[in-house]
């Protein structure tokens, strides 16, 4: 299922990373911990179809490594192999070398990429890896963007970092998937914990689910820390690196009495669905003299006389096609605004001229 562009993200989701998934303790709902690992399962065997060379994972450190020593913004693994922690101890293969690349490329797009080459890598990876199925056979590029210790950066430079991120992984010629690691509202270590904003998370998922992924935009930084959403950040660096209108191709958002799980996959070798046409469609540079010929309508009361007296005299100046003429001269405005792109307010400020002059000459 290769793309005819072979480069860039082609594929893409949003996971939770729940250690809960790992430990199943009594306090959760085991069939919904299932469905939320069906969930993963679904997204990672059509996205793994599209036979990535790598796996670009952008998750949050949790208090391990990015606290005290250092807290840059956005880092990237650089060796080729990583320890795992808690249940998933035990080395994980890193494309260091992509990761090493990003570094000069995101330079270029003005972002300074730190990187490390000693971090653990926590089960914020390491979960969505395994339980998306890919058996650590694909690469994986692991991104940490801070999230939880101030100051992070905002959605808009997340955003801008997503949008970057493609240009660079299409210029180092990668088949990449971006895989955005995070829970949607949770407070780990707070008193909220018990207490998950979901009346946040569904419009959040709603918006996602419709494609809309700027709305996610919408949301500064006191926002993400009131409704639970510091890992927003990870779905944010998504959302800039697919741009607008993305529905995703599933989605899931599963409630629970501490995290808010959602999960949603793109396949971006299929084209991004139509939209209806716009309201106000751009005019066609070939349809100047037309325009121009609607707009002398619309703003003078003395050319609406004019082509009352002759529509054909009236158009002849302006050199008009047959069919634009025709048109013109037989006041077909649906036809000028629909079929040559016309501007609506030209052909129904220019259709409001020659009735106000009609009625003119009614009452005269």
């Amino acid at each position: 299922m290769k793309s005819s562009n072979p480069y860039g993200i082609v594929g893409a989701a949003i996971v939770p990373h729940a250690p809960q998934f790992l430990s199943l303790p009594e306090s959760e709902d085991l069939e919904q911990v299932a469905r939320v690992r069906r969930s993963l399962e679904t997204i990672g065997e059509r996205l793994r179809a599209l036979e990535p060379d790598c796996i670009v994972m952008v998750s949050n450190d949790h208090g391990d490594h990015f606290v005290t020593h250092g807290v840059p913004p956005f880092c990237v693994h650089v060796a080729h192999e990583a320890d795992g922690m808690h249940k998933h101890r035990g080395m994980w293969a890193i494309d260091g070398d992509t990761g090493y690349a990003l570094v000069p490329e995101m330079e270029r797009a003005g972002f300074d990429l730190a990187f490390t080459m000693n971090a653990k890598l926590q089960t914020a990876f390491t979960i969505p890896y395994e339980f998306m199925g890919f058996g650590r056979d694909v690469p994986l590029v692991a991104l940490f963007v801070n999230a939880y210790v101030p100051p992070q950066p905002g959605g808009r430079r997340c955003y801008a970092f997503g949008a970057a991120l493609q240009t660079a992984l299409q210029r180092l010629g990668k088949r990449a998937l971006l895989i955005a690691s995070g829970g949607l509202s949770h407070y780990p270590g707070t008193v909220h914990y018990p207490h998950p904003d979901l009346e946040t998370d569904q419009r959040i998922f709603a918006e996602i689910q419709a494609g809309h992924l700027t709305h996610l935009l919408s949301y500064d930084d006191w926002e993400l820390d009131r409704t639970g959403n510091v890992e927003l950040r990870a779905p944010l660096i998504l959302a800039g690196a697919l741009g607008e209108n993305r529905p995703p191709f599933t989605a899931l958002l599963e409630p629970s009495w501490h995290h808010i799980y959602a999960s949603a996959g793109w396949d971006l070798t299929e084209p991004a669905p139509a939209r209806d046409p716009l309201r106000y469609p751009a005019m066609p540079p070939a349809r100047a003299r037309l325009a121009e010929a609607v707009l002398t309508l619309r703003t003078g009361a003395e050319a609406a006389e004019r082509f009352l007296d002759d529509p054909a005299a009236f158009c002849q100046p302006f050199a008009l096609a047959d069919d634009e003429r025709e048109a013109l001269c037989a006041m077909q405005w649906e036809v000028l605004r629909d079929r040559f792109s016309i501007h609506a307010l030209l052909t129904s400020g220019a259709a409001m001229q020659i009735s106000l002059a009609a009625k003119r000459r009614q009452a005269g």
